[in-house]
């Protein structure tokens, strides 16, 4: 039996201290036996595509700080799969540019210090596609795969929705993030909807009625 708990974007170091803990408390409440992160571990805000705030910590400073908490993350899940999410490769997408080879580059399990945990592109659990989300919508990208979709990407966005034909039912799910939307790194969407602090849980798929797909939303 798949009980699996689907944690946020957590873009360290700038995650609300509060989400781990709320994760760990529904872990436990739902009696979950597997892990999966659904993107963007750490944010690179020193070297996003969006302009990096002057004042902010440099380079070297915030990946220190970013490894530190998602220590404590790695404490609380040693096991773990993750999806690798936009802001997870924009190292290495800078790197792609500068026409340096991959032997270069260090691991995520490596630079994070993670050794344990999985990355992957994507991954099907249970007949579920987990991704990170860039360009469609979960449910958009649900009925278009024809298969159901668990998603972050989009912090604004947390729901589930069915998707039911004749012979067959799929879902799509956003499952929210857990980012500190005051921090400077969140600046580029502070006149926008705030994000909606959340992570998700799917039962064996959702393939039987009795099994659970859900999004938890934290109270703030």
């Amino acid at each position: 039996m798949s009980r699996l708990l689907v944690v946020g974007d957590l873009h360290e170091p700038f995650c609300l201290d509060k989400y781990l803990s709320f994760c760990k408390k529904l872990y436990k409440k739902k009696k979950c036996n597997r892990v999966l992160f659904i993107g963007d571990i750490i944010d690179n805000h020193y070297s996003s595509f969006h302009d990096s705030d002057p004042d902010g910590m440099g380079a070297g400073d915030e990946l220190d700080v970013a490894i530190k908490r998602v220590a404590k993350w790695f404490r609380a899940f040693p096991l773990a799969d993750v999806v690798i999410g936009n802001h997870d490769r924009i190292v290495s997408r800078k790197a792609f540019s500068a026409s340096i080879a991959k032997r270069w580059i260090r691991t995520c399990p490596e630079v994070l210090e993670t050794p344990s945990w999985n990355f992957h592109e994507s991954i099907i659990i249970d007949e579920v596609k987990y991704c990170h989300g860039e360009g469609k919508k979960s449910i958009q990208r649900a009925q278009k795969d024809m298969i159901s979709n668990v998603q972050g990407h989009y912090h604004t966005e947390c729901y589930v929705n069915w998707s039911v034909g004749h012979s067959h039912r799929i879902f799509g799910m956003q499952t929210g993030c857990g980012i500190d939307h005051e921090s400077y790194a969140m600046a580029y969407g502070k006149h926008g909807p705030k994000p909606i602090i959340a992570c998700g849980f799917v039962e064996n798929g959702g393939c039987k009625d009795t099994d659970e797909v859900s999004v938890y939303p934290m109270a703030l």
